[in-house]
């Protein structure tokens, strides 16, 4: 019986177990990077999506106060209006009586009568910076929406990213890069756009 060529076979296995780690350890570096980067962009987008709700709950805070005192300078406005009524009335009554009017009522009605167009000035000036702190607050509330969006592509892909890693499967990594490009791309341009 001829000898048999002995092949070894512990040899080749390990030599095979070494060519699958070198290529299985560049994938997990990739990984790892991408995903640390993508960590880092989610940390960048926490931080700008905190910042821009808190400034526009800040901003809506502004408009409301101003609405109050939007609200007291109306009342007010309407106060003089009620009391230049009031001596009108007296006016009349006092002509209908046959009296005599005091002199100074009309300087007094005519004085609500300048009191009242000042206040409405001041009403529809505190009504426009009312109006222009609730649009920017607006604004930033919905640059937060695509902040939030970018953070949560790229919590994903980091997700994705771990998949990635624990499975050592290229197509669950490209599926993580594209996410993650996504992500920070949108992130980009919500900062840009602010």
């Amino acid at each position: 019986m001829p000898e048999e060529i002995e092949v070894d076979t512990d040899k080749l296995r390990e030599a095979i177990d070494e060519e699958i780690e070198k290529k299985s350890a560049s994938l997990l570096r990739l990984i790892a990077l991408t995903t640390a980067l993508f960590a880092a962009l989610a940390a960048i987008g926490s931080l700008l999506a905190g910042g821009t709700i808190n400034e526009a709950l800040a901003l809506k805070t502004e408009a409301a106060q101003k609405q109050a005192q939007v609200s007291d300078q109306w009342a007010y406005y309407q106060a003089k209006g009620i009391k230049a009524a009031i001596l009108t009335s007296q006016k009349e009554l006092l002509i209908a009586d046959g009296k005599s009017v005091p002199p100074d009522l009309d300087a007094t009605s005519q004085r609500y009568v300048d009191e009242e167009k000042s206040i409405s000035a001041q009403a529809h000036e505190l009504e426009k910076v009312r109006d222009e702190r609730d649009d920017e607050a607006n604004r930033l509330i919905h640059r937060h929406h695509f902040y939030a969006y970018a953070v949560a592509m790229l919590q994903v892909a980091i997700a994705l990213g771990a998949v990635a890693a624990l499975t050592r499967k290229r197509l669950a990594w490209w599926g993580s890069s594209a996410l993650g490009l996504l992500g920070g791309m949108l992130l980009l341009w919500a900062w840009a756009s602010g």
